[in-house]
């Protein structure tokens, strides 16, 4: 067992602390890779808080991981020490169900393995994330950061980036002649960066007037301010496609009356529920649909995207030591637009 350092919750009320504890020794196909950086994803503080409920404590969060290889076991075939990976969302998964054999790990019909707050495929070891120095991946569920890319820069776009480029991808966003994104934050500034690197005109559809010159900064052609009160009646049946990215309650009917015929709205945040009104789709042949992540092949598919188009996600880094202030600030929207862990913090300082 390899002794690792990291930061923790211990339960839903405590702040994340200093948490000493120990991952497995190398198997066979197994990567051992050191930490360089970790992105502070929103569903990090809602499971360290168990606002989902379900959470296993003590919780090591962290699934927008950058590292490099330390070591390999025997069977590794794909990886050699001093490479620069990449590890998201899950680690593991059946391998043998539909979902898995078409390279969609993330729909597998028994689970996947999640990269913390979860169990591995035992059914009763924990999974403890990348707020660590050290994390330890089985090969086949690494992903390989391309040169070009700023490597914290990449951390993010192992979540929040295949988040939006699989829906845009998958439901034919890249397509679009006009195109939408539905709230500007570490999901809908991503999605403003593919939607234009794929030669959509892009609009950003926000609440929050504040963000339009952030928008028009990204790339996005036009800015709509939600809150102004004939804005819907304005742009009815304007766009083809709508990457909704909002987490907070919002009225999917009116958003869906902004498509034209045979629009697309996909949902990629996580609102509480919202009644939805079948006229909003049948009048114009609309679809409202979802997306969750990505799986290995197409996440990779994400990065070298990235890597030839120039993008990364906008960071702020941050120590591990002000991981708890960084969760607040994301909280309030104070941040553009993911927080970035340096895990140096970790292992030259005091924890």
């Amino acid at each position: 067992m390899i002794p690792t350092r990291g930061y923790a919750a211990t339960d839903p009320k405590t702040p994340l602390g200093p948490f000493d504890f120990k991952r497995r020794d190398p198997r066979p196909n197994d990567v051992l890779i050191e930490v360089l950086h970790c992105g502070v994803c929103h569903s990090d503080i809602h499971q360290a808080r168990d606002e989902w409920g379900g959470s296993i404590f003590p919780m090591v969060p962290g699934h927008e991981v950058v590292g490099t290889v330390t070591s390999v076991g025997a069977d590794v075939s794909r990886w050699r020490v001093g490479e620069t990976v990449g590890v998201g969302v899950f680690v593991d998964s059946c391998r043998k169900c539909e979902a898995c054999l078409a390279g969609e790990e993330q729909y597998c019909l028994e689970g996947m393995t999640v990269t913390y707050n979860g169990l591995e495929r035992d059914g009763k070891t924990p999974t403890y994330g990348g707020y660590s120095e050290r994390i330890v991946v089985d090969e086949s569920y690494l992903l390989r950061i391309p040169d070009g890319i700023p490597l914290d820069g990449a951390a993010p776009l192992l979540c929040a980036g295949i988040t939006t480029y699989s829906p845009i991808r998958h439901f034919g966003g890249d397509q679009a002649r006009d195109a939408a994104v539905l709230g500007l934050g570490g999901l809908g500034h991503m999605g403003v960066k593919f939607l234009k690197a794929m030669g959509a005109r892009v609009t950003v559809l926000s609440h929050s007037p504040g963000k339009q010159d952030d928008a028009l900064r990204l790339g996005a052609d036009d800015f709509v301010a939600t809150a102004d009160d004939d804005v819907f009646e304005k742009n009815a049946g304007r766009f083809d496609f709508i990457l909704d990215t909002v987490s907070a309650s919002h009225d999917y009917n009116a958003y869906l009356r902004l498509l034209r015929r045979d629009g697309t709205m996909v949902i990629v945040g996580l609102p509480d529920p919202s009644t939805l009104e079948p006229g909003a789709l049948i009048n114009k042949r609309r679809r409202l649909a979802g997306s969750v992540i990505g799986g290995i092949r197409e996440t990779q598919e994400m990065l070298d995207f990235c890597a030839e188009h120039g993008i990364a996600s906008d960071i702020e880094t941050i120590r591990i030591q002000d991981v708890n202030e960084a969760y607040e600030r994301t909280m309030r929207s104070d941040v553009r637009y993911r927080f970035v862990i340096d895990l140096a913090s970790l292992r030259e300082g005091e924890c």
